[in-house]
């Protein structure tokens, strides 16, 4: 894919970010900060015999940030939390698909790192 298109999906995840919002009866639900930029993020996971059976996420800070958010949620919703554990930061920027300034990358890794702090 074309760096444009790449550019294109971070856009499209942050104006219709799935899996947004407040998740009721939560089993997870943890805050953390970008120091960085100021991010801040609020990850909400709902589990079910070791799987992750809703996942949502609230997020006031960048696009990027979002759009980590959203992606993160496809890809996490139905697995199971030890597979889960076992994404890699690299893994996780390569489902993205963008190269990031080190800066920004803390930005796309927030609600991932969010989430392997939590589980």
């Amino acid at each position: 894919m074309s760096d444009e298109l790449y550019k294109e999906i971070i856009l499209e995840h942050w104006k219709d970010p799935h899996h947004y919002g407040i998740l009721k009866k939560a089993d997870i639900d943890v805050t953390e900060m970008n120091e960085l930029c100021g991010d801040e993020i609020r990850v909400m996971v709902k589990l079910n015999q070791g799987k992750i059976e809703g996942f949502s996420f609230v997020v006031r800070g960048c696009s990027i940030a979002k759009a980590g958010g959203s992606i993160l949620s496809d890809l996490v919703i139905g697995k199971k939390i030890l597979d889960v554990k076992k994404i890699t930061p690299e893994k996780f920027l390569k489902e993205i698909g963008v190269e990031f300034t080190p800066a920004r990358t803390k930005c796309a890794l927030l609600a991932y790192s969010t989430l392997q702090k939590a589980i």
